[in-house]
């Protein structure tokens, strides 16, 4: 059986490792080097087959975002049940609208009911769809059906690692078992810092109280038992207007950017500084999350500046503990009430 050192070698000696170097042949190579691992005659077929579908299905996706990539990205997630008469379906429509004005870009699920209400309200030039291809249910909606920002796929692992790591806000309107599983999926991504800080806004109608019900059960069952602890409620953000929805959108995105972990530095991107003043009061309110030192102005760090990443942008360092990521989304809603100076 041929080695990983020998799938690296022979990544080597291809044309395509005088195309690339650095951080980037390595990780080809290692790709490579993992796929060999693949050729044992103990690998099952069904192994090899899921394998070859799920990276098939990936790179496909990977190539349909990549022209889009600057552009930022609302995932909408609901029902496929719900009609286009009610109540909530013209909620969906009007935030999607509404966020495709502020030049947002919206993905959903392709399918009918909530997913087809974002992408009509968006509009075509501005959804994406990633369907499920389900043997009981119909194909992409019209909205978005044939259109090459479309995405088909067979696992649903594969799916809502699109439908999350393109995103840089997330949607959640009423559903069921499916709506559900994305929901507490995308918490315990954010929860646990396998997913980049997010606002995650539960739309319902006004005077609706699915999600408020669903808070109720957290707070009473789920945080009272100690399961989840009472500083997750930052993770997301229950509404009942569109307008009040996009409000919570500009204002996780007032101040703060993005972030990058380079090395055991956490560097926060914004688009404007803190005050000292604000500063100060930041480093006083939230020094627990800092192994050592205290939040600070930096320039750009040196793969940051390899890699061109947003150096335009002024930021805050500092030595994130890298557990506590309820409190780091705190610290973000703070800089965001920062007017700078």
């Amino acid at each position: 059986m041929t080695s990983q050192a020998e799938w690296r070698e022979l990544f080597d000696s291809s044309p395509a490792a005088g195309e690339v170097s650095g951080s980037r042949a390595e990780l080809l190579r290692s790709l490579l080097a993992t796929v060999g691992e693949l050729a044992s005659p103990e690998v099952e077929m069904l192994d090899l087959k899921i394998a070859d579908a799920a990276l098939a299905e990936m790179v496909e996706a990977f190539s349909v975002f990549r022209p889009y990539r600057d552009v930022p990205k609302l995932t909408m997630f609901g029902s496929a049940r719900t009609k286009s008469d009610d109540p909530v379906y013209l909620l969906a429509k009007e935030l999607a609208r509404q966020v495709a004005l502020d030049g947002w870009m919206v993905v959903t699920g392709a399918g009918p009911g909530i997913m087809q209400a974002g992408i009509e309200g968006a509009g075509r030039e501005r959804s994406f769809g990633v369907n499920i291809r389900l043997p009981f249910e119909q194909g992409a909606n019209p909205f978005i059906a044939l259109d090459p920002k479309l995405v088909e796929m067979r696992y649903f692992f594969t799916r809502k690692l699109m439908l999350v790591k393109e995103s840089a806000a997330y949607a959640v309107l009423p559903g069921g078992f499916g709506t559900l599983d994305e929901l507490f999926e995308l918490l315990t991504l954010l929860q646990t810092g396998k997913a980049l800080p997010a606002p995650v806004i539960l739309v319902e109608t006004a005077g609706d109280t699915y999600w408020h019900g669903l808070e109720g059960f957290l707070e009473q069952q789920a945080m009272a038992r100690g399961y989840v602890s009472p500083e997750d409620d930052v993770l997301w953000k229950v509404v009942n207007s569109a307008e009040e929805a996009v409000r919570v959108l500009r204002h996780f995105y007032r101040v703060y950017h993005s972030l990058r972990m380079v090395g055991d530095t956490m560097v926060l991107r914004l688009k404007r500084m803190p005050a000292a003043s604000e500063l100060a009061e930041i480093n006083e309110q939230f020094s627990d999350l800092l192994i050592s030192g205290d939040i600070h102005a930096t320039d750009p760090l040196g793969p940051e500046v390899s890699s061109k990443d947003a150096l335009e942008l002024p930021r805050l360092a500092l030595r994130f503990d890298r557990s506590s990521y309820a409190r780091l989304h705190q610290l973000i809603w703070a800089l965001n009430d920062c007017e700078g100076g």
